[in-house]
């Protein structure tokens, strides 16, 4: 014979303090489990989202993933658009966009000083950067810039720093802020761009990072990564974009194994904060457990009583924790290596964040109850 459902909950009220300060610690390790699988997934979607597969990146074959360490020669948009076929090419104008992108020190207005990603373009970057999108404000002019709405995350400072109308200092000039862009959560949204010639004077550069093109529908990606190739005089290396933000993925993958170690160390801690918490719940209950033995129930169920308290007070902290990451931690931007992200708490990082919750209230609750379940039941009566 199985215990009353409602026994269990009746027990959790009878001891206020100990209940809230389980859930309390229970609620704490599975936010930190939404913290770290939103952190991931985040991650994960920046990168996926960034490549175009209609695009293919040419750079420098030394560069090897890093394009910012990339530097080919400026003529390079205008002998790749000259030599080859399948590039996408309407009224007279060939998507192809040249580009200049490296980090830099960034000053801003309130003298706030971070690291920021610039990108000099020309007015064909939005024929082939075709995920970005002009949220206010207008293309960049002489001695301007425009920036991604990600951006003042990756710099360290208030959005208010980066309004229209606000100044830039970088390189040993002075930019004005003309707008702000999306890109669909990729990674171009952590970046400020602005007018290629006007960049490589204040850098002193006349060369570039890469060039994009946007293949016509007909055209194969290959093509380009051939005549790159073959000119091996050109030291030049073609790799459609979403192959390389692939290869971003399997760069960053040590840093994802070490985010999913994380989850397994703070699942442990859990664990094992949840066994000592029920250790204590159950020794001040021993004469209660040989009571309810003594008149008649089994082992098997008190234990599945006590199991079941584990249970209730597992999930409601799981459901405290995700109701505060999904409202509180969903869509926060973060900085990173390669920019910023969103962190993104999804059904996935809801499921996994839920399981580990679930899971701390099992394994919590059977080992303390099982010890004082093989304990003798006339001794356990006498207990104090």
């Amino acid at each position: 014979m199985l215990l009353p459902w409602e026994y269990g909950v009746r027990n959790l009220l009878r001891r206020p303090l100990r209940t809230a300060l389980t859930l309390i610690a229970l609620s704490t390790v599975v936010m930190l489990v939404f913290v770290v699988v939103g952190f991931l997934r985040g991650l994960e979607r920046s990168l996926a989202t960034s490549g175009d597969p209609d695009v293919v990146l040419v750079y420098s074959v030394n560069s090897i993933e890093n394009i910012e360490n990339s530097s080919i020669p400026a003529q390079t948009a205008s002998l790749l658009t000259a030599s080859l076929e399948g590039i996408e090419h309407r009224y007279g104008v060939s998507y192809a966009s040249p580009e200049l992108y490296l980090g830099t020190r960034v000053l801003t207005a309130e003298a706030t000083e971070g690291l920021g990603l610039v990108r000099g373009v020309t007015h064909t970057a939005p024929l082939v950067r075709r995920g970005v999108r002009i949220l206010d404000g207008h293309w960049p002019r002489a001695g301007e810039v425009i920036v991604g709405r990600l951006a003042a995350a990756k710099l360290g400072c208030e959005a208010e720093s980066l309004a229209v109308g606000q100044s830039l200092e970088f390189e040993g000039s002075s930019w004005t802020i003309a707008g702000h862009f999306a890109a669909a959560g990729g990674a171009f949204e952590s970046e400020i761009w602005c007018d290629l010639p006007e960049f490589q004077n204040a850098t002193k550069r006349q060369d570039l990072s890469l060039v994009a093109l946007l293949l016509s529908p007909q055209s194969n990606a290959a093509i380009i990564e051939l005549f790159c190739k073959e000119r091996t005089d050109l030291e030049l290396h073609g790799l459609r974009e979403t192959d390389y933000y692939q290869t971003l993925q399997q760069h960053y993958q040590p840093v994802r194994l070490l985010a999913w170690l994380v989850v397994v160390l703070v699942s442990a801690a859990g664990v094992f904060a949840g066994l000592n918490m029920m250790y204590g719940a159950v020794a001040g209950r021993i004469r209660e457990i040989a009571t309810l033995q003594a008149i008649g129930f089994r082992r098997g169920a008190i234990l599945l009583s006590i199991v079941q308290e584990g249970v209730l007070l597992a999930a409601a902290g799981s459901l405290v924790s995700g109701t505060l990451a999904f409202t509180l931690l969903n869509g926060v931007a973060v900085r990173f290596t390669m920019g910023a992200f969103r962190l993104n708490i999804d059904s996935t990082a809801i499921l996994l964040g839920c399981s580990v919750g679930i899971s701390l209230g099992i394994l919590g609750a059977i080992p303390p109850a099982l010890k004082a379940l093989r304990s003798e039941v006339a001794v356990s009566l006498k207990a104090v």
